[in-house]
């Protein structure tokens, strides 16, 4: 075997971990598979010979491929769906098969919708460092920033992930299950579980660019409103439950790129009182986005082999 054939072998045995990779800092597989190609492509043309740890050397360069898009996505600053005819399109669009490969639950697809939030420097430091086991080292010099100001900017990104909730944990923690709970019956249009959840005087209002104008922007009612949601099964598929300005609410994200927000407001009688829907774009950038608590301890990442998570990196340029 030749030396080209050997290093095309060991990077296709790492594309699995590669592609895992570029998903989580990009958040889609069509960029995530571009980034893999184009790192393909200057591995092939390199000096790879004096390389000590290939899968870190992939690895690196891959992500570097990955932030180059990301950095570009954010100077494009890429705007909200402008009308609803639009996003109805792109809501019932299915995710790609393989993107459950990538992401291993619920939780993996919330992380990235609040990823999407950071700066491409604080998701590059926290996806490498929290997720992935990169050495703040070999972040620093992909970053062209020193070791503490890598570990700085991971730790920024933590603290927008994990900020706390308005209310007692406790609280949280029974709001997040009811909310859980009416997103799942949202998908299915269940509609016995939906009245069981639902106040009998329940409001929902909509912002008028998410819906045709034949939807009424205000309804009451637990009956209306589980009637209606089975006209919207497609888009409470693209749904995750969030912190949303600390309160357990949902996040309409096809493809991870938010396009909406579910503002929930829960009685003390554990049913929902006021479901506002926001599209409003002013708003959606205002709104402060976060992981529940302890569900980015349960998020992991499947690797191609057991040794693929780099803790120095030795780069062949």
């Amino acid at each position: 075997m030749s030396a080209i054939d050997d290093v095309a072998y060991r990077f296709d045995a790492d594309r699995r971990h590669l592609r895992s990779v570029a998903f989580h800092l990009l958040g889609s597989t069509a960029d995530a598979d571009d980034a893999v190609q184009s790192a393909w492509l200057k591995v092939s043309n390199a000096d790879y010979h004096a390389v000590d740890n290939l899968t870190g050397w992939f690895t690196t360069i891959t992500a570097r491929e990955a932030l180059d898009q990301l950095r570009a996505r954010k100077r494009r600053a890429e705007l909200p769906l402008a009308d609803s005819g639009e996003w109805e399109r792109i809501a019932s669009t299915a995710a790609p098969a393989d993107e459950d490969v990538l992401l291993t639950d619920a939780v993996s697809r919330a992380l990235l919708v609040v990823l999407d939030r950071l700066s491409p420097a604080q998701r590059a430091a926290f996806v490498l460092h929290d997720v992935f086991g990169v050495s703040f080292e070999a972040i620093a010099e992909m970053l062209d920033r020193s070791p503490t100001a890598a570990k700085k900017l991971a730790s920024r990104a933590r603290q927008r992930l994990h900020a706390r909730p308005s209310a007692k944990p406790r609280r949280t923690s029974e709001h997040i299950e009811i909310v859980e709970a009416f997103l799942a019956a949202s998908r299915g249009g269940d509609i016995p579980t939906l009245l069981q959840l639902l106040a009998p005087d329940v409001v929902r209002r909509v912002d008028r660019i998410l819906v045709a104008d034949d939807v009424p922007t205000e309804v009451r009612g637990a009956q209306q409103v589980a009637e209606e949601t089975r006209r919207f099964t497609q888009r409470a598929k693209a749904g995750v439950v969030l912190l949303v300005d600390g309160v357990p609410g949902i996040a309409i994200a096809p493809r991870a790129q938010l396009q909406a927000l579910l503002r929930i407001d829960i009685g003390d009688d554990r049913r929902i009182h006021a479901i506002d829907i926001v599209g409003d774009p002013e708003r959606l950038r205002s709104a402060a986005l976060a992981v529940p608590a302890g569900a980015l301890s349960n998020t992991t990442v499947t690797s191609a082999t057991n040794d693929t998570v780099p803790t120095s990196v030795r780069h062949g340029r």
